[in-house]
């Protein structure tokens, strides 16, 4: 078993990754919200119908415990976060558990800086953090490393969710639109996001999406 070290890769230390980045290293001081100490039920699912094909980049992994349950699998699995206390907490989970992970502190809108591409990608509530034109670098960024024919599959909160707190609402047309060009959305399923917010978890979606036109799903909702 081994895990990276939790140290930048060049050209990441003091990086603006995310307008309101501090917000996100203040809440690893107590409890994060999402730190719900088990993987999404929709990622167990996902796992439980053989969705997921081949090496694995989780962007956006907090703690491990989404990347961990791919590593359990059989998977090879880089996950990646900018929050340094998150990513020496997904270290000693791995350590712990006895599974191999590479482990990251880096930044989604550049994951060339990785120097390597995946067969599949997963992101448990990282794109609905991204202001409209950071989505358009995170998409960008992801077609740097998705294989051709690889898969993209994101969890996120969906526009159905009521009120107003918590993270931004995403619409299918959204999802849609974020992806017109290079991809193929082959599902959007209504599912839940688990967080400690809201008992039996908030209304999400999980939207799978391939790289070059490839579609085949085994997904459950």
């Amino acid at each position: 078993m081994s895990t990276s070290s939790p140290k930048p890769p060049p050209g990441v230390a003091g990086l603006d990754l995310h307008p309101r980045r501090e917000h996100f290293f203040e809440l690893y001081n107590g409890q994060p919200p999402w730190e719900i100490h088990r993987p999404q039920e929709a990622f167990v699912r996902l796992c439980d119908a053989r969705g997921v094909r081949g090496s694995v980049l989780d962007v956006g992994c907090g703690s491990g415990e989404n990347a961990l349950l791919f590593a359990a699998r059989g998977h090879e699995v880089w996950a990646i976060d900018m929050v340094p206390k998150a990513i020496d907490m997904a270290c000693a989970k791995a350590e712990q558990r006895g599974l191999e992970v590479t482990f990251r502190v880096a930044d989604a809108l550049a994951l060339e800086t990785l120097g390597r591409s995946f067969d599949t990608v997963i992101d448990s509530a990282l794109f609905h953090v991204f202001s409209d034109s950071d989505r358009l670098l995170f998409v960008a960024s992801l077609a740097r490393v998705l294989a051709s024919g690889g898969m993209y599959y994101m969890l996120c909160f969906s526009d159905e969710e009521p009120g107003r707190g918590g993270p931004r609402r995403i619409s299918q047309d959204e999802l849609r639109d974020a992806f017109r060009d290079g991809w193929e959305v082959c599902s959007i399923e209504p599912t839940r996001y688990h967080d400690t917010w809201r008992e039996g978890g908030a209304r999400a979606w999980l939207a799978t999406i391939a790289r070059t036109g490839h579609c085949d799903t085994g997904t459950a909702g």
